[in-house]
């Protein structure tokens, strides 16, 4: 790959090769035009919305439309993100809850065998004596003699 050289490019010609301005030739002049608009009463950001979609194949219409669509769509973001938000505190709030309750019901449990286990302690401090074997009644045959 050959390099190109670096050139060195001014626009300062030479007074003997610059082009001499023709006397005939009149530049236009500028001048400042108002606009109506102002002068109408109505907001210069209206009249030049107006303007512009006159001139375009857009109408104020569909402008108009796309930017509800996009207030709307922008609303419905911001609500659908709230609600997912106190959704949000409230399953914490319900899993806070169901902890508790599931504590409460493992405290009571405890009890519960705790309970349990001391029953025959207590029943033989009270006199009870264990059955050693067990008693089956057959109703069968039982005749009512009230009859």
């Amino acid at each position: 790959m050959a390099s190109r050289g670096r050139t060195v490019r001014s626009n300062a010609v030479p007074e003997s090769r610059r082009p001499q301005p023709a006397e005939t030739s009149t530049r236009p002049s500028l001048h400042v035009v108002e606009s109506g608009a102002k002068q109408a009463g109505r907001p210069a950001g209206l009249a030049r919305l107006i303007v512009w979609t006159r001139s375009r194949s857009t109408s104020l219409f569909h402008i108009a439309a796309s930017a509800v669509f996009l207030a709307a769509t922008l609303i419905g973001a911001l609500l659908l993100r709230t609600q997912m938000v106190e959704n949000s505190f409230e399953a914490a709030e319900v899993q806070a809850n169901i902890t508790v309750l599931t504590q409460d019901v493992e405290e009571d449990q405890a009890k519960l065998d705790e309970l349990q286990t001391s029953l025959p302690e207590k029943a033989e401090k009270m006199g009870m004596v264990l059955q050693k074997g067990s008693l089956t009644i057959d109703l069968s045959g039982y005749k009512d003699g009230g009859k």
